[in-house]
Order: structure tokens, then sequence, then C-alpha cells
């Protein structure tokens, strides 16, 4: 018998299913995985239901790495792009994925910027608003955003952190998310190459790939 047709799994599918249904947007879909296959799927364009998650996508992410996965696209096989949140969840002591897919247009796909963040230092965590955020880091596969009186450390990624931070805070490296309320300066390092120097002295490079977006938006 597989996992999928087992009575107390399907039970589970079935809570998790009545739920979404009350709350989710019209627009929007959601898929349930287990042990790489999905078990449930209402998509009416395409069923995933049976079939292998594919790698790369948001439940594979989520089955992976036990974490929520935010705004990828899904490599599935959609007539329009499709964006989603993932959630780890659990089937029957089984870890399981829960992704919620929804179409480009919809307006979820621009959601309120977050107004705090939560960060992770000492092994206990603190809420810390937006505007006290000088710059965000990717580091050896790690997220850090700092302010002028700590770092903290974060589970989601600098793309995901991207679409979610307010308007002020700008993507210059594909390392760095600085808070342009908190740039002091913008000057040439030894190689001649643009950098950003924010009110706590801390300078952050500027890559080629980020010039022409940071001119317009910093106006120089």
């Amino acid at each position: 018998m597989t996992l999928g047709n087992t009575e107390r799994t399907w039970e589970f599918v079935q809570q998790y299913r009545s739920l979404l249904e009350d709350w989710i947007p019209r627009d929007a879909t959601f898929a349930i995985a287990c042990e790489g296959h999905y078990l449930y799927h209402n998509g009416k364009e395409e069923n995933l239901k049976g079939k292998q998650v594919a790698t790369g996508s948001i439940a594979q992410l989520v089955l992976q790495e036990r974490r929520k996965v935010e705004n990828f696209l899904d490599h599935s096989s959609y007539n329009e792009p499709k964006y989603g949140n993932g959630y780890p969840i659990e089937l029957d002591g089984m870890q399981g994925a829960l992704v919620v897919y929804r179409p480009q247009t919809s307006e979820l796909s621009n959601p309120q910027p977050v107004r705090l963040l939560t960060g992770k230092a000492d092994n206990e965590w603190f809420p810390i608003q937006t505007d006290r955020i000088t710059h965000l880091e990717s580091f050896q596969k790690k997220t850090f955003f700092y302010t002028e009186d700590g770092q903290y450390s974060i589970a989601n990624t600098l793309k995901e952190l991207e679409k979610k931070l307010p308007p002020s805070f700008l993507r210059i490296h594909r390392s760095y998310i600085v808070n342009t309320a908190c740039i002091e300066r913008i000057s040439r390092d030894f190689s001649s190459n643009l950098q950003v120097i924010i009110t706590d002295g801390t300078e952050l490079p500027i890559s080629q790939k980020y010039v022409n977006e940071v001119r317009c938006v910093l106006g120089f």
C-alpha cells in the first residue's frame, strides 16, 4: 500500500484541505507533498497528485531544508508563472510540505512590506523594526541583518527578504541589501569600484550588476 493511500495519512491531508479552502484566495491553489511525492493538489490546469516532487521546486526545498520557503518560481508546467509559499508540516509523524501557489498577477504577489524582522543572537530571538536595520548580508549560505547595536541571523534568504522589505531597502550586491536611509556617502574603493559607506562606518561594495539600479534610485 502506498503512502498516499493509507487511511490515517489521508485523514491528515483532508484536515489540511478543509482548513485551507476556507482562507486561501480563489485564484490560488495548494498541494501537499510527503516522501518525495504529491499526495494532494487542487489545481485545475495540472494535477500534481501522485507525481514526483521536482528538483528545485518549493516542495522539494521545504522537504529538504525543513523551513518556510517563499516566492520561489515552482518548476511546473503551468501556462503562466506561479509563485508560492511552502511550509513544513507533519502527516502522521512523517515530514511533509504544504505549498500554496498563486498567479504572478495575484494581489498576494505584492504583499505589504514587513515592519520588523525577528533575528537570533546568543540563542535568543529579537523582533527588530526594519527602520533600525542598516543592512543585510548573505555569507556562507547564512543570512544576517545588522543594526547599530549588533548582528542577528535569520532563516530567510536575501532573495526572499528583498521582496518583503520596505522600498527604502536596496539590493546593491548578490551578498548585500542596504537601508538607503543609513547610507552616509558613496565613494570608490582602491580598484575604483563604487561602494556605499553607511552610518556605522561599514563599507559595502556595489557590484556591476546593480550599479545602474543604484544610480537610478540614489540619483547620482
